[in-house]
């Protein structure tokens, strides 16, 4: 598999939670509107952030992944390791 295609994938993997994350958010919606146990929106909402973190950690992993890639083609090091940790450090 091509590094392209991996990308790809990896788009393609992406687009498919956030419809969900999407999907999730109108839910909650239409839980609020309907006044709906406010238990139950908390859940739900819990359940979105959950969704939105693993989202971000799945992004992360894959960037990681090309980072890495292209530095050991380069035989660079330094500035864009540096990057990547200071995204890591934002989703944690």
């Amino acid at each position: 598999m091509t590094q392209e295609q991996v990308q790809e994938d990896a788009r393609q993997d992406v687009l498919v939670r956030l419809r969900r994350i999407e999907g999730q958010a109108r839910g909650v919606q239409r839980m609020v509107e309907d006044g709906r146990d406010c238990g139950e929106i908390i859940s739900q909402l819990a359940s979105m952030r959950a969704a939105i973190y693993s989202a971000g950690l799945y992004l992360l992993k894959n960037h990681a992944r090309e980072c890495a890639t292209k530095q050991a083609h380069a035989g660079a090091t330094g500035r864009p390791m540096e990057e990547l940790i200071d995204l890591m450090l934002r989703v944690a």
